[in-house]
């Protein structure tokens, strides 16, 4: 067929006789001239560039977007390219009528689709590069191509051509579209006064994008840009290459900041509060509404038409489905001029026309979709943002008293912000479903009653009634999931317990019964879990089995599809409404509350600073540069005094008067020490500026040196929740040097030296106070209860009841107040003899960053699956482990629910959705042999519909069956999993308890086990779901039409790179995600701690900055998270378009029975909605095998020994009897690789004995007590108890005939009669009588319940001392006839310490006892003492003996005690 432009098969094609615009063909071939024109002109200057015009602001190229009308043009050029697009193809349908091929009805719309293209590049180039005079030839352009269609127009009205015709409507919007870009134009002209104008306007870009270190460019590229999240594509690409850090997601835009939408929030807020009804309290809805309304609007539009798009998918299908089986009529044509023209419905049943028209609804509708989750995602972090800044702030004023009395508790603050605004952040996530689900149902059921008739109504009856169902269930899984929390917080807490008191557990041999009990917990919480499993499974099973109806074609299928997604989110939806009402209700109640008085009292005249107050009708006055020091018993009041001045008490009557020449900070020192999560260097100098003298001042004034020597980076060590903790003692001298190296003129110091022994408390009050401050002039106050500083004091403040007993120098008291003075002078005597107390503390804190280099190992879990590598490992095999899916983790995780639940859940996944392609395909056949009319009787037609309904009954079962078995075979694995970790975990040896830290362990039982319990399961269900639908589909459209295959293997290249690119950025995403998080949470917890010494200091500001850098920070994680799934989507969606126009392309080509081409074309259809899950769920499950990775790497430890060489029933019932000990040879280390601790000690105790051990810290005294219990590596030498070599012992025969007491005081939540006997073996009479021997019956007695009063979480409602006494008790109820105590009296006072000698002497006077002696003077009525020194025995004797030896060691320390 030859080629012609107006084709030549008509002579009149050329004639132009009746004029040139009377010819169609010149009229045609006159609309190419723009065209032409436009590329002419734009081809040159486009690829020669422009070198230096761009704008001399150094900014990000390609976002700067500053031509008014920008979104406008954008949208009127792809309303334009369409509308091209179909004016080619009805040229196209047109001319295959035609006997010649006629260019003329396809050739200008093919040139103009490309210069609709090459303008919109041509703009955005001018655009970015400002350079606004080339836009001229836009203008042109334009001008020319409006003028050519109108004459076209203009032309067909002439001749008559009906409105119904397809050309004519085409024609008529182009020179709607031309127009209109023509007037965003001139208006680019009129705004920018480029050309025509003297002066044009100058621009200048906006600031976020003259910082380049904002990184985000949503809101600053163009549309095409903004819809596929092209921007994303350095980041994700950059991502393969190196992880994702924070440098690389730089900074949030100005709009999107904290500060910025609290501002916009808190005006909303504030507006409601009207001045004549001053009891309304202000709406937080209402308020939310005002300020971020607008973007929910835009959202549910985009929702909106993305809804309604989707309902052209199943229309199309019927078309086409139609049209394959009609047979094709005789269409009614219309000439003119010669050539065909179509009519618009005939033109719409055009399968091919059909077909595209389908792919790009599917474009479409996803776009809108994905923007409108944008939208709510950008909408909803927004408003996260600024309810944590307006929390914040609020917590910065709230009172104290409301703290203190209890009616707003941290837990509460800690949930507020944690839990309630991540509510409401989800529920304007799900905010648009809201409003577009009512719009999707009533659409659903008219299209499908227009398909289907009354059948239709039938179907979505049963749908919607399904929805209350699903309510139900979704307020049981919400019952579930509380009760299942509830558990797991118990079980948490037993198990932190078990973690805390393992040494106490191990020696006393109780693992078992503690495991048991943690045990016990579990299962209730997995029986929770179930519950919660099976209402998950019936939830999916519900959605899934949705009433398939034979229909006559597969569109009703689709809509089925389409209606069952808004009942299934309705039930979440609601539920989120719900919670998002009562985390309003709470937010209100929290905003209400009250707070703090002004300061505008920080003023006045006098030179002294006053205070009254009518709750203590205190009236004093401190004076300036003074040290003025207030004393008096526990509870008079001492700290509230301080308070008060600090203004944070409510102050009922009365006034503070500061003289007005003091700063506003005070530097002031709390009784309970309060620390940053920072470096210790941050922490003291608080802000301050650095001053490297005053520091190393302060750090020797409080002897800190020794302290920050033993942290592993010194001062720059982050301490507070980062697992390194400091005892008592060492918080509390950092809050006090933080106090002394503010610069301030107040100092308050609240009993600075009450965690303090005797030689620090003088260092401190010599060197700090006395030197540092007094030096330095400032005005000191200091509560204290060591009275021998009084002298010191330059006036002193004794209260009483809330009162001031008296006042004055100690001379004035001496002479006033005689009773007073004496009975002062008698406390100042009774020194406390605590020396070795600091020793004590810098041991432990050595004890708990030993291990650095063990914690090192453990944090390299991974060595099994990164194989070794060679030394110089080089980039590309980091890139590979970086894209690797840990399926040897994945495959440990399956087995471990064992091997029959993981064939069964293949096995019955396989089967269901083998069943569900069954039931679809013999619809399939059915419709065609209705089309057909193959059925002829009613015989065939009950054959058919029994198979179907035996089918879908087979399916609805299936589809429960599976949703079962993969949840239990999740629980299965999270039982096995924590079963043999907390096993492993608790028979470890002591040594990896000293060596890792505390929240390490934790972690794997808290966050480890949660994500295992409740992400993996439905992570792992979603996941095989979306796979297998995905190949089912595939597989039954390539059944279809076989041709489909050779177009999907470019696609699924694609695929493969979009999940491998996608997987790196989204688990770098995650975690950057994850790891921002916990900063923030223990910023708002740490404040609502530190309120007043914040407050106090004058810091508000400076948190506050502080809160908002770690919101945002948290925030532009999230945000990037969040559009790299969108960049996911976007592209899976686009692919799955791409399948659905191949499947029907290939379909229609090949042409076989109408049934399977509907089939295919409804699988391809479901493709789209699945395939991002699958990459979505497989970044996921890659993430959270990381914490079966974790859990993993604790199973490999080595367990300690507890089998002996003798079985537990050759040792004697009554073992050990007499209680002899003989040490022979003994050689001890803590493990292979370390050097002994114990070197060659030889020692015999006699029956009945009383031994005491001492010497300095780390000469292996307590190793020694450890070795009895084979705590330790024994790998030499032997200890032999009454004939029997220990060794050779079960461990767990040897622990429980032994009874120790601990230097620390170690009781566990329970009853006191579970503390005392945890086995329940004794007698109530043996336990009062162990109760009365440590001088506790008579406390037990007074308390309500006697021995089953409660003890709480570590024995809080108890004093150390009383602790200690109980444990003492623990250890006689055991009637073991020997007793070790390790330097049981270290932290209790005189009289305790007393009252323990004086039982050891009377209960215990014939049974053996080891004592490791503190304070040596304990061990003097001894029998026999053995001295040591690093691991070897020095002297060995009675104490007369060695003190008989003056030169003695022993003698030493005693006159060093006295």
């Amino acid at each position: 067929m030859r080629l012609a432009f107006c084709g030549n098969d008509n002579a009149s094609a050329y004639n132009i006789s009746a004029g040139v615009l009377r010819n169609v063909c010149f009229v045609d071939a006159l609309n190419l001239v723009p065209h032409v024109f436009l590329l002419f002109i734009t081809f040159p200057i486009l690829f020669i560039g422009w070198g230096s015009q761009s704008s001399k602001v150094q900014i990000h190229h390609n976002t700067w977007l500053h031509f008014p009308g920008h979104n406008l043009r954008w949208i009127l050029t792809f309303t334009l390219l369409f509308v091209h697009v179909c004016e080619i193809a009805e040229g196209i349908v047109s001319d295959t009528q035609m006997k010649s091929r006629h260019l003329h009805l396809f050739l200008p719309a093919i040139m103009g689709f490309v210069a609709a293209t090459v303008s919109i590049v041509y703009y955005h180039n001018i655009e970015t590069s400002n350079f606004p005079k080339l836009l001229l030839a836009l203008f042109l352009y334009w001008v020319m191509a409006f003028v050519t269609k109108t004459i076209k127009l203009v032309r067909y009205c002439q001749d008559g051509v009906p409105f119904s015709q397809l050309r004519f409507c085409i024609t008529g919007i182009m020179v709607i579209l031309y127009g209109l870009l023509m007037a965003v134009e001139i208006n680019v002209i009129r705004v920018r006064r480029y050309v025509f104008f003297m002066n044009p306007q100058k621009v200048k870009p906006p600031e976020d994008l003259q910082d380049l270190g904002v990184r985000f460019l949503q809101p600053f590229v163009n549309l095409l840009s903004k819809a596929t999240y092209w921007w994303m594509n350095t980041l994700i690409i950059s991502a393969h290459k190196k992880p994702v850090d924070l440098k690389a997601i730089g900074k949030l835009p100005i709009a999107m900041r904290a500060l910025t939408n609290y501002v916009c929030l808190k005006e909303a807020y504030e507006e409601q509060k009207v001045a004549d009804q001053p009891n309304r309290s202000p709406s937080i809805w209402l308020a939310m509404y005002s300020a971020f309304g607008r973007p929910i609007l835009l959202s549910s539009t985009f929702r909106y038409l993305a809804d309604l798009l989707g309902f052209a998918g199943p229309l199309c299908i019927s078309g086409i489905v139609q049209a394959g089986s009609e047979m094709p009529k005789e269409q009614p044509s219309l000439q003119y001029f010669g050539t065909f023209i179509s009519f618009s419905e005939e033109f719409l049943r055009n399968v091919y026309v059909l077909a595209v028209l389908l792919f790009l609804a599917l474009i479409l509708q996803r776009t809108f979709l994905q923007a409108s989750y944008y939208v709510t995602t950008e909408t909803g972090i927004n408003l996260r943002g600024a309810l944590l800044a307006m929390i914040y702030n609020k917590i910065l004023r709230l009172s104290t008293s409301n703290l203190s009395m209890g009616e707003m508790t941290l837990g509460q603050i800690n949930n507020l912000v944690a839990i309630e605004t991540n509510q409401l952040m989800w529920f304007l996530f799900l905010c648009p479903n809201l409003w577009a689900m009512p719009v999707q149902i009533i659409m659903g059921v008219i299209l499908l009653y227009n398909l289907l008739g009354v059948s239709a109504l039938v179907g979505a009856a049963v749908i919607v009634l399904l929805a209350p169902i699903q309510y139900f269930i979704a307020t049981k899984l919400a019952e579930a999931q509380k009760s299942t929390l509830d558990y797991s917080t118990e079980r948490l807490k037993k198990t932190n317990e078990i973690l805390k008191g393992i040494k106490l557990l191990k020696l006393y041999a109780w693992e078992h019964i503690f495991c048991t009990s943690v045990e016990e917990t579990r299962m209730k919480e997995l029986t929770s879990l179930k519950t919660f499993a099976l209402h998950t499974s019936l939830s999916t099973f519900i959605l899934i089995c949705s009433p398939l109806q034979p229909a006559q074609a597969f569109a009703s299928l689709s809509l089925f599809h389409i209606l069952v997604t808004p009942l299934f989110l309705l039930s979440t939806v609601v539920r989120f409404a719900v919670k998002a009402i009562v985390s309003v209700q709470k937010l209100n109640e929290f905003l209400l509350s009250d707070e703090i008085g002004d300061d505008s009292w920080r003023g006045g005249d006098s030179s002294v600073f006053v205070c009254l107050f009518v709750c203590f009708n205190v009236f004093i006055v401190i004076i300036i540069g003074q040290m003025t020091m207030i004393v008096g018993q526990v509870g008079c009041g001492k700290s509230s005094l301080l308070l008060a001045i600090l203004g944070e008490m409510q102050t009922l009557e009365g006034k503070v008067h500061w003289s007005n020449r003091n700063r506003y900070s005070v530097a002031y020192a709390a009784q309970k020490p309060w620390l940053l999560n920072a470096t210790v260097e941050e922490n003291i100098i608080f802000g301050s500026p650095f001053n490297k003298q005053r520091y190393k001042a302060v750090t020797d004034a409080c002897s800190l040196q020794p302290d920050i020597d033993l942290l592993p980076f010194g001062d720059q060590t982050e301490i507070g929740e980062r697992g390194i903790n400091l005892s008592g003692g060492q918080r509390q001298r950092i809050c006090v040097a933080r106090a002394l190296y503010q610069n301030t003129n107040i100092v308050f110091l609240d009993d600075p030296f009450s965690a303090l022994d005797i030689h620090l408390s003088d260092h401190l009050m010599q060197e700090g106070i006395l030197k540092f401050l007094q030096e330095d002039k400032r005005t000191l106050v200091l509560v204290t209860h060591k009275l021998q500083y009084l002298p010191h004091a330059d006036w002193i403040i004794a209260m009483k009841d809330g009162m001031v007993l008296r006042e004055g120098t100690l001379k004035d008291i001496q002479n006033k107040d005689v009773e007073l003075y004496e009975h002062w002078k008698t406390l100042m005597n009774r020194q406390d003899q605590e020396l070795e107390k600091t020793t004590l503390e810098r041991k432990t804190l050595r004890r708990a960053m030993y291990p650095r280099e063990s914690k090192s190992q453990l944090e390299d879990e991974d060595e099994e699956e990164e194989e070794e590598e060679d030394e110089d490992d080089n980039m590309s095999t980091v890139l590979r482990l970086r894209t690797k899916m840990p399926w040897r983790t994945c495959w440990r995780y399956l087995t471990s629910g064992g091997f029959f639940l993981l064939f069964l859940m293949i096995f019955s996944k396989l089967l269901k959705h083998s069943v569900i392609v069954a039931i679809d395909y013999w619809l399939a056949t059915w419709t065609s042999m209705d089309n057909e009319n193959e059925l002829r009787n009613a015989a065939d037609r009950e054959n058919v519909c029994s198979v179907f309904s035996i089918l879908s009954g087979a399916g609805i079962v299936l589809c429960l069956i599976t949703s079962l078995t993969v949840e239990w075979m999740g629980l299965t694995a999270a039982k096995n999993l924590h079963h043999n970790l907390l096993n492993k975990i608790i028979l470890g040896p002591i040594r990896f308890f000293d060596m890792t830290p505390l929240g390490l362990i934790l972690n794997r039982f808290s966050a480890d086990t949660n994500i295992i319990d409740q992400h993996i399961p439905p992570t792992l269900e979603s996941l095989t779901r979306s796979t297998l639908l995905c190949l089912s589909a595939i597989g039954m459209i390539s059944y279809a039409t076989p041709w489909f295959l050779v177009a999907l293997v470019p696609l699924g290249i694609a695929f493969y790179f979009i999940q491998k690119y996608f997987r790196v950025a989204s688990k770098d995403l995650q975690e950057l995600d994850d790891s921002t998080q916990l900063p923030l949470l223990c910023h708002f917890s740490e404040t609502a701690e530190g309120l007043t010494t914040i407050r106090a200091f004058r810091h508000e500001a400076r948190f506050k900055q502080r809160m908002l850098e770690l919101t945002d920070t948290n925030n532009i994680a999230y945000l990037f998270l969040s559009a790299a799934n969108r960049w996911l989507e976007v592209r899976t969606d686009y692919l799955g378009a791409c399948i659905v126009l191949t499947a029907a392309v290939t379909s229609i080509t090949e042409g076989p029975n109408s049934g399977l081409v509907g089939l295919g074309l409804l699988y391809a259809l479901t493709i789209t909605n699945y395939l991002n899950w699958v990459v979505r769920n497989l970044a996921d499950l890659e993430v959270q095998m990381g914490a079966v990775k974790k859990v993993h790497s604790f199973l490999n430890m080595e367990s300690e020994n507890y089998d002996g060489y003798l079985d537990s029933s050759q040792v004697p019932k009554d073992w050990p009897q007499e209680g002899e000990i003989k040490i022979e040879n003994l050689c001890v280390r803590y493990e292979n690789n370390l050097k002994p601790v114990l070197k060659h000690v030889k020692a015999y105790i006699k029956p009945g004995q009383k031994v005491g051990i001492c010497g300095r810290t780390g000469s292996g005294k307590s190793s020694l007590s450890l070795a009895f219990f084979r705590m330790v590596d024994i790998f030499d030498g032997r200890i032999v108890i009454d004939g029997i070599d220990i060794s050779k012992l079960p461990l767990h025969t040897l622990r429980s005939r032994l009874s120790i007491i601990l230097q620390d005081p170690i009781l566990f939540s329970g009853s006191i009669r579970f503390n005392l006997d945890p086995e329940c073996k004794c007698t109530d009479d043996r336990l009062w009588e162990a109760l009365e021997i440590a001088q506790l019956k008579n406390m037990v007695k007074s308390l309500p319940g006697g021995l089953d009063a409660m003890v709480t979480e570590g024995g809080e409602n108890f004093s150390v001392g009383q602790r200690q006494l109980f444990c003492l008790a623990r250890a006689f109820v055991r009637k073991s006839s020997i007793l070790i105590m390790d330097e049981a009296t270290a932290s209790i006072d005189m009289a305790t310490e007393n009252i323990l000698q004086k039982v050891v002497m009377t209960a215990f006077a014939d049974r053996t006892v080891v004592t490791i002696a503190h304070r040596v003077h304990t061990i003097l009525t001894a029998d026999l003492v053995i001295v040591m020194k690093r691991g070897n025995i020095l002297e060995y004797d009675t104490p007369e003996n060695l003190l008989s030896q003056e030169d003695g060691i022993f003698a030493s320390f005693v006159r060093a005690d006295m």
